[in-house]
């Protein structure tokens, strides 16, 4: 039953295996930022799944390892949110959730496998430009950094992505670098979660 996700190397324990080399790489984007995000909650995961099936069967299993704590649609897809019974450890991070978003239609990603991680970085800022000037203060180096990040291959998008309900505004800043993406928020996926009850 569960073959199709070994086989595409999407199982659990195949993603845990594969978690450290992944976090490697997130570290990398991190020095290249010139940010230590070493004392920040490292709040969630996420996974990229290309095949409708596969994040069927991905779901089925992660949902194994802990509990659906939401299931909402942004931007017309599904996107699963798994509380760990058991937080995922690496280096000083605990991380506490999985974010499963089925497949958008039209998009296809070069690789089914981790994806991103996203941070907390606590702030009251409401937008996403304001946050971004808020994280600019807070990591002093990025701020004299920013105009050579197009250069080192980053890729930067300011967003703030809202499922149906939700009451906290989340202002999000992202880095894209060579197949990762490193997300920072000034809420946790829990306390939005909480906000749509």
């Amino acid at each position: 039953m569960l073959q199709p996700l070994l086989d595409a190397g999407l199982h659990p324990n195949q993603m845990k295996q594969n978690l450290e080399n992944f976090i490697e790489k997130i570290q990398q984007l991190t020095a290249l930022l010139q940010i230590d995000l070493s004392a920040y909650q490292l709040d969630h995961i996420a996974m990229r799944i290309n095949e409708l099936e596969l994040a069927k069967l991905a779901h089925q299993a992660w949902a194994q390892e802990g509990e659906v704590i939401s299931q909402t649609q942004i931007n017309g897809r599904p996107i699963i949110v798994i509380a760990f019974n058991q937080p995922l450890v690496i280096k000083s991070w605990h991380i506490e959730c999985l974010e499963l978003p089925y497949p958008a239609e039209g998009k296809i990603y070069p690789e089914q496998s981790w994806e991103h991680v996203e941070f907390v970085v606590p702030s009251e800022a409401q937008t996403a430009d304001d946050y971004l000037e808020h994280l600019k203060q807070v990591f002093p180096d990025l701020a004299l950094n920013w105009g050579k990040l197009v250069d080192k291959g980053v890729k930067v998008k300011l967003s703030s992505p809202k499922g149906e309900g939700e009451r906290l505004n989340n202002p999000t800043v992202a880095f894209k670098w060579q197949g990762v993406c490193i997300k920072l928020h000034p809420h946790s996926l829990k306390n939005i979660v909480e906000s749509e009850q």
